[in-house]
C-alpha cells in the first residue's frame, strides 16, 4: 500500500472494468512518470467525455448531440432495426460495412444473477419504436452467451405477435478456425446455421 494521492489513483483505476490491482498500479506509476502534457490531455479527455457525451434520444447509442450520427443519416433504412446490448456492439457491426439499417441499444442483457431484468433494459423504448409500424425486420444481435440468448428469446416472444420478422445473427465457426478446436456448442450452432452454396 502506498500513501496519499498515488494510492487514491491506484484505487480509482482498480474500479475500472478489466483493470486489476497490478494493472492499476502499473498505470498509476506510468501516469506519475509521464510527461505533464500527456497527463493533462488524458485528464481533459476524461472531463470532456463526461461533459459532452450522452445517449442518443432515439437509439441510445453514444452521441454528442440529441441524436447519434447513425440516426441522423437519411441514407439508412428505417425498415430494419438491429438490437444490441451496448454501444460498443454498434461499432463492431458498423466496422463490417454490411448493415444499413438502424440500431437500438438495450444497455445490457437480462441477467437474474446480477439482478438485471427486462425492466432494467430499454425494452419499453424498443417496443415504442416498433409500434410505429415502419420496422419490417428486427435483428437480434445480442451476445451469444446465456444472458444474450435469454434476452433474444424474451424479445422474440414479445415482438413476434406484432407481425415483424425477427431474426438472430448466425453463430458458428470463425473464419480461419480449425474444427478440432471448436467446442461442441459452437460446432452445433454451425451445423444449425448451415446454408446452401
Amino acid at each position: 500500500m502506498y500513501e496519499g494521492a498515488i494510492q487514491d489513483l491506484i484505487d480509482e483505476l482498480g474500479r475500472l472494468p478489466g483493470v486489476g490491482p497490478k494493472s492499476a498500479q502499473r498505470i498509476a506509476f506510468h501516469v506519475l512518470s509521464a510527461d505533464p502534457a500527456d497527463v493533462t490531455r488524458l485528464a481533459t479527455a476524461l472531463r470532456k467525455v463526461k461533459e459532452l457525451v450522452r445517449f442518443c434520444t432515439t437509439c441510445y447509442n453514444v452521441a454528442e448531440s440529441e441524436q447519434c450520427r447513425i440516426c441522423r443519416d437519411p441514407r439508412r433504412t428505417d425498415e430494419v432495426l438491429c438490437v444490441v446490448e451496448e454501444p460498443k456492439d454498434v461499432v463492431a457491426i458498423e466496422r463490417t460495412g454490411e448493415f444499413r439499417g438502424r440500431y437500438h441499444v438495450l444497455g445490457g442483457a437480462i441477467n437474474p444473477l446480477e439482478g438485471i431484468g427486462p425492466d432494467n433494459l430499454r425494452i419499453r423504448e424498443l417496443m415504442a419504436r416498433l409500434s410505429g409500424g415502419e420496422v419490417k425486420e428486427l435483428i437480434l444481435a445480442t451476445d451469444p452467451n446465456t444472458e444474450g440468448e435469454a434476452t433474444a428469446t424474451y424479445l422474440a416472444l414479445l415482438v413476434k405477435p406484432m407481425g415483424i420478422a425477427v431474426t438472430r445473427l448466425a453463430s458458428g465457426l470463425p473464419v480461419g478456425g480449425d474444427l478440432e478446436y471448436a467446442d461442441e456448442i459452437t460446432l452445433g450452432r454451425a451445423f444449425e446455421g448451415r446454408r446452401a452454396i
